[in-house]
């Protein structure tokens, strides 16, 4: 878990390692970048805490890692913290009360810490215009832009560009490059494996330890690349129509990869199980890997209940052929965008593949148009429960599946033919996964990478070159 040290005589916080050594009575310690720098201390020029992965709300309450993920997707670039409460049906006052007492900070400065250590990063790792970072980075204006980095940096943005070491800057070889810093250990095999066995046809692929996507920015096709790094980060390689509001694109990638979390809660939570003790210390690199669109996860969930995974791939496949929009010219297999849920709604349900899922994914797409279920992070588990199995067709493993992808912390979805096979083979008792609440996604995804491993066996090559089970892990 990063925790960074703030030192009290120099007005100065640092992350884990840096050389600075003060004395014991003048360190205060935060969880949070933005904790430390709303106590009025600024990111350390040595070792620039803003290049590694922190963790948000890991131990808060629910309600604040809704809030938080609402803030990560941009909820406040344009509106307000009143706003963001209606959206949680509380006041604002007291989100930001909580927000104070759990974070140490307010939900509008959380909002800005990330624009400016995203800001930061960029000044580092591209060669974009201060003009083009400001807006890649969600401010509303330059001269928001030059307050804020002032504020956290104590520098202008151009002052900040010309300190950045000779190392730092990525040459891409087309597109936009920027590093996706992570917490070790860091399975990314296993990630690579976990999204090949949901992979859609034409929209996805994955060759040599690369994975790859289109992705849609209001109607405009995209594609992004993410393949290994360095010993702390992943390389993000981003082929988009325009650079307005990158950070989220950024920050669904590492979601979408599972970068962007911090496994030790769940890992200190889970490590002393019986059952689920051993497969987290053999491979506490394991992450849960998030969906980047959260209908096109939950096309995939419904649609596997019935057939096996390779079916549900080939149906899937099938839909975004006939429905989604082509992309031409793109290489590694990538073809078409994944069909939004009003073009799935509008159509024909005979088109949406075999008569028992057509059905549900019919419901599915139409009951997403007119906002009777939503699938975002501001929804409740429990509340997104209900939504979903009022559906015809749609059961409760289906959508702890789809919560699983949406980043619910305790998702189970106990009916996953590799969550069963792991289980028997580990003679876990009925009751095991009451255990490891609140933290059943990161079991979830333990338990489908083992078993994976039992039904493929060790040395099969898993569904793409470049990823076996077996090959080893910490990146």
């Amino acid at each position: 878990m990063t925790t960074f040290s703030a030192v009290t005589t120099t007005g100065i916080y640092c992350r884990p390692g840096c050389g600075a050594k003060p004395l014991a009575e003048n360190v205060r310690t935060f969880e949070l970048a933005a904790t430390a720098e709303a106590a009025g201390f600024r990111a350390c020029l040595r070792c620039r805490p803003y290049r590694v992965a922190g963790p948000v709300a890991a131990h808060s309450p629910e309600l604040v890692c809704r809030a938080v993920q609402l803030v990560i997707d941009g909820a406040l670039d344009e509106g307000t913290e009143a706003g963001l409460a209606a959206r949680l049906a509380v006041s604002a006052r007291h989100l930001r009360r909580l927000f104070n007492d759990h974070l140490g900070a307010t939900p509008d400065q959380l909002a800005r810490s990330r624009r400016a250590h995203f800001a930061r990063r960029l000044l580092d790792d591209t060669d974009l215009t201060v003009a083009d970072i400001a807006f890649a980075s969600g401010f509303g204006s330059l001269r928001q832009f030059n307050r804020d980095m002032r504020a956290v940096f104590r520098a202008s943005p151009s002052e900040l560009r010309n300190r950045r070491r000779k190392a730092d800057r990525l040459a891409a070889d087309g597109g936009l490059t920027v590093r996706l810093p992570f917490q070790r250990p860091f399975d990314w095999d296993a990630v690579l494996l976990f999204l090949a066995e949901r992979m859609v046809p034409g929209v996805e692929s994955i060759e040599d330890r690369t994975y790859r996507r289109t992705i849609s920015l209001d109607g405009r096709p995209g594609m992004l690349e993410v393949l290994p790094g360095g010993e702390d980060h992943l390389l993000l390689r981003a082929h988009l129509p325009y650079w307005e509001g990158l950070i989220h694109v950024v920050e669904r990638a590492a979601r979408m990869v599972g970068a962007d979390t911090d496994n030790f809660p769940a890992l200190q939570h889970l490590s002393g199980d019986s059952v689920i003790g051993p497969l987290v210390k053999t491979r506490p690199g394991i992450r849960v890997p998030q969906a980047w669109g959260a209908f096109e996860a939950a096309v995939h969930a419904v649609t596997a209940q019935y057939i096996s995974p390779a079916q549900a791939r080939i149906q899937v496949g099938a839909l975004v052929r006939d429905l989604g929009q082509p992309v031409p010219g793109l290489t590694h297999g990538l073809t078409h965008l994944f069909p939004s849920a009003e073009v799935v709604a509008a159509a024909d349900p005979a088109r949406l593949g075999r008569p028992e899922c057509a059905k549900a994914v019919h419901a599915l797409a139409s009951d997403i148009t007119d906002g009777t279920v939503i699938l975002d992070g501001g929804v409740a588990l429990p509340d997104l429960v209900d939504s979903l199995t009022a559906i015809d067709g749609i059961g409760d493993s289906v959508v702890q599946e789809i919560a699983l992808r949406l980043g619910h912390h305790d998702a189970f979805p106990h009916a996953n033919p590799l969550v069963r096979e792991a289980l028997r083979t580990l003679n876990a008792p009925a009751d095991a996964a009451t255990r490891w609440q609140p933290w059943r996604s990161v079991a979830a995804v333990q338990l489908i990478t083992r078993g994976a491993e039992l039904l493929d066996g060790p040395e099969t090559r898993a569904l793409v070159d470049g990823v076996q089970v077996s090959d080893p892990i910490n990146t």
